[in-house]
């Protein structure tokens, strides 16, 4: 690896992190409807999970892809199909205030397998893997995840701290509601770039 294109990558791993995606339309949401404190395990699965998942890339997954494209294309589908399913439960979520009875945030297991769903996570991983490695370097695949490992916990919890503030604004379960609802359709929206390369 030429380290000498570690302040690319990242800014790179910052800029792709930070911006809008399934991630973090679901801690904005997150944030809203079960405060920061309890968004925590979230935000740490997506950053554990997202490093695994950019060091098997690294490490040889990408490969896979190449060779068997119908294992790509069914991830694809599942990740839709859950990301769908994802939606409906936030556009269902209930207002502020409501304890249990609006579910339970999710959780640090089911956050980080997220990430082997979600298709913004697999471009990610796999433009940052082929663009500032040579190859199958084990090193570059570890400092590729390493930098991924070391700006996205930062990164998403801007959108966990968002949603916090907007919780004394929508505390009204009629503007609570919208904002769900809003957040789902934001969530599909982002489907939008996979759905239309497959």
């Amino acid at each position: 690896m030429d380290f000498s294109l570690i302040p690319a990558l990242v800014i790179f791993a910052t800029v792709s992190s930070v911006t809008p995606g399934p991630n973090n339309m679901m801690l904005l949401a997150s944030g809203v409807n079960f405060g920061f404190m309890r968004t925590i395990p979230h935000m740490l699965g997506i950053g554990v999970g997202f490093t695994i998942m950019v060091a098997a890339v690294g490490l040889g997954l990408g490969e896979v892809f190449r060779v068997f494209p119908q294992v790509q294309t069914a991830l694809k589908i599942a990740g839709v199909i859950y990301m769908l399913w994802l939606a409906w439960k936030i556009g269902n979520s209930g207002p502020v205030g409501e304890g249990d009875a609006r579910g339970r945030p999710m959780t640090f297991l089911g956050a980080a397998a997220f990430q082997w769903v979600n298709p913004k996570a697999w471009l990610m991983a796999i433009t940052a893997v082929s663009t500032y490695t040579n190859g199958h370097s084990v090193i570059g695949a570890l400092v590729v995840a390493a930098a991924f490992g070391a700006v996205n916990l930062p990164c998403v919890s801007v959108w966990a701290l968002f949603g916090t503030g907007l919780r004394s604004i929508l505390g009204d379960a009629g503007r609570v509601k919208i904002f769900n609802w809003a957040m789902a359709a934001l969530l599909i929206v982002s489907l939008y770039p996979i759905i239309k390369a497959a």
